[in-house]
């Protein structure tokens, strides 16, 4: 990774930074990287393009940073939700209608973390091996604790992730009519019990 975050030392310039992060959502989240510009976000901003520059050297550093948060932020959703889960396939549920619940109310995420995978590469790959690491984690924790049954908690954690990914994709953005309990309805009926026949 090229270039480096410079962390404001004042509330005042964290607000800043903050405004221009939000800004970049905005952009890169509607025009896609390509079509947003330095310009465009320090104007949506409210701010000149020098202070961008007091905050971070490039674009590709403030999607860097978008990817970050998005990440830190989709994961603390998650925890929150699943905290009241008394066993791993609750968590689970209640995990995966965060997920589409927060994704229909934040557009952005699936172009900006995508567009992570052409543009800087090893922050894409991060995005997604935090998750699965984490996942994993407590997986294997719910193993240990006779929750669910023994399994490759790391393929397992991807599988996860994967249908979490698509399901977002589809009923967070596509269809954002059908309630996401019927939806995680769906995927718990098969994730509990197969798709062999009885």
């Amino acid at each position: 990774m090229s270039g480096s975050a410079k962390y404001p030392k004042t509330k005042r310039g964290e607000a800043t930074r903050n405004k221009i992060l939000e800004a970049a959502e905005r952009e890169i989240g509607g025009k896609g990287f390509s079509d947003a510009s330095i310009s465009s976000i320090t104007t949506a901003a409210g701010v000149g393009q020098g202070t961008f520059y007091i905050y971070f050297d490039s674009k590709e550093e403030i999607l860097r940073a978008l990817v970050t948060n998005y990440s830190k932020t989709i994961r603390h959703i998650l925890t929150e939700a699943a905290s009241s889960g008394a066993t791993r396939l609750e968590k689970e549920r209640l995990g995966l209608k965060a997920f589409i619940d927060y994704v229909r109310k934040d557009n952005n995420f699936y172009l900006i973390v995508h567009e992570a995978m052409f543009i800087d590469p090893e922050a894409y790959e991060q995005y997604y091996l935090q998750f699965s690491h984490a996942y994993t984690h407590r997986l294997n924790e719910a193993c240990a604790e006779g929750e669910i049954k023994k399994l490759d908690t790391e393929v397992c954690s991807w599988a996860l992730m994967g249908m979490g990914e698509f399901m977002g994709y589809r009923y967070g953005i596509l269809d954002q009519e059908t309630p996401s309990e019927q939806v995680v309805d769906a995927v718990f009926e098969m994730i509990e019990y197969g798709m062999r026949l009885k």
